[in-house]
């Protein structure tokens, strides 16, 4: 393979500052073995991100009654017993506040040697997970874990009786016209598209693509995108354009995370004024963020997963970009974990 000298094996980088300027670039490759560069037209696992359509479907079924965000998960037939779910919210859920412990620091995860063919029920990372001491009783803190977000998947289908994927697709990805997005089932990656990459033992990049089956990440993490799609549909996230007045307010209701100058609301990281998510997973790294008060979008992606430097590539990326378009609103204080 070829070495790891470089910082990353390519970025993909877009910058629009609201005025009708921009700066669209990608540097490096989307494979090492063929050498071939990287696109804006290719396709990336986009991790984390997902929540946010997650929590978009979670609010238009609250638009329709069919539920409220303030539901004890009790209410709801998830087909595995989590303690005190009587006093764990949807909104808890939402806004990383319910205390659950990691799934994926459970003991039981660490202990699998991962292939793509593996199947996993969300259902037995939520066991794994619920038999972990809490962080904190629901409420009284912040603590990110895709806990919360593979129970939100089962609420979905179980209000719904369809797969997450097709609430997406239908509520979100066709009537927005995001055709290069989509829900992944399989190991499967549309084309063109991005390897992911890793570090070897002697620092060179190996290809870690599709080492993580799709179905460990669910709807904490399975869906794929391009860059062009994904400032779309940020922007849309953000300004509330798919719910109701009321529920934008309550995905915009940013509590502090404890970390200086960093909130979260309902799947939505907020710093200065900025607001978007990050997504990661092995050979993987996507920031995508919307200023409201300028309509400025950046959105920062490598075909790598590291977390040095601080907080994390694409975050690190998006705040140096960030530091020159709004240098009095400068999102991610140095030295402090991102969202």
């Amino acid at each position: 393979m070829y070495g790891g000298r470089t910082p990353v094996p390519g970025v993909v980088l877009g910058v629009w500052d609201g005025r009708g300027g921009s700066f669209v670039r990608t540097f490096g490759f989307a494979d090492l073995t063929t050498r071939r560069p990287l696109s804006t037209a290719d396709h990336f696992r986009i991790g984390s991100n997902t929540k946010t359509f997650v929590v978009a479907t979670i609010l238009q079924l609250a638009d329709e009654h069919r539920l409220s965000l303030d539901d004890p998960i009790s209410r709801f037939n998830l087909g595995v017993a989590v303690p005190n779910a009587a006093n764990i919210t949807v909104r808890l859920l939402c806004n990383m506040r319910s205390g659950l412990f990691e799934a994926y620091d459970s003991p039981q995860i660490e202990k699998v040697n991962f292939t793509g063919s593996m199947t996993f029920d969300p259902r037995t990372m939520i066991k794994w997970a619920v038999r972990q001491k809490p962080y904190f009783a629901p409420g009284k803190g912040y603590h990110y874990s895709n806990t919360n977000y593979l129970i939100l998947g089962l609420i979905i289908e179980e209000l719904t009786h369809d797969t997450v994927g097709n609430e997406i697709t239908k509520r979100f990805l066709k009537p927005y016209n995001l055709a290069h997005t989509s829900y992944a089932y399989t190991m499967a990656m549309p084309a063109p598209w991005a390897h992911g990459y890793g570090l070897d033992r002697r620092r060179n990049w190996q290809d870690v693509s599709n080492t993580i089956p799709v179905s460990l990440m669910g709807a904490a993490g399975a869906m794929i995108s391009d860059m062009a799609d994904m400032k779309k549909w940020i922007r849309l996230y953000v300004t509330g354009k798919t719910t109701s007045a009321a529920m934008h307010r309550a995905l915009m209701d940013c509590v502090f995370t404890g970390s200086p100058g960093q909130g979260f609301g309902l799947a939505l990281g907020c710093s200065s004024g900025w607001y978007g998510y990050t997504g990661g997973l092995p050979g993987y790294n996507t920031a995508n963020f919307y200023f409201p008060e300028t309509g400025a979008t950046i959105v920062a992606w490598v075909d790598v997963q590291q977390n040095k430097p601080v907080p994390g590539v694409a975050n690190a990326m998006f705040r140096d970009v960030a530091r020159v378009l709004t240098p009095n609103n400068i999102p991610f204080p140095e030295g402090v974990k991102g969202l």
